[in-house]
């Protein structure tokens, strides 16, 4: 699965690299490393409403204290799907 998360100047300064902190942490924890790859883009063209995170080409604005929810919907709900 491909998780991309926009490091882009407005997206950083709304918290992106927290965010790529606490997915890779949760990415680790759970054991998805073989399964999640996490990558870095410059602007995903969303930047006004959070942070912008693309799923399977799917595009989320997040906000850094949303990550885990995001986490176990998004990307573990797919996983076990």
């Amino acid at each position: 699965m491909k998780v991309t998360i926009c490091i882009g100047s407005a997206c950083h300064l709304k918290g992106s690299r927290e965010i790529i902190e606490k997915m890779q942490k949760l990415v680790a924890a759970n054991g998805l490393s073989d399964q999640v790859d996490l990558n870095g883009a410059f602007c995903s063209g969303n930047c006004d409403h959070g942070v912008c995170v693309t799923v399977e080409d799917q595009l989320y604005s997040l906000k850094p204290e949303d990550t885990e929810e995001f986490f176990q919907k998004e990307i573990l709900g797919r996983l076990k799907a």
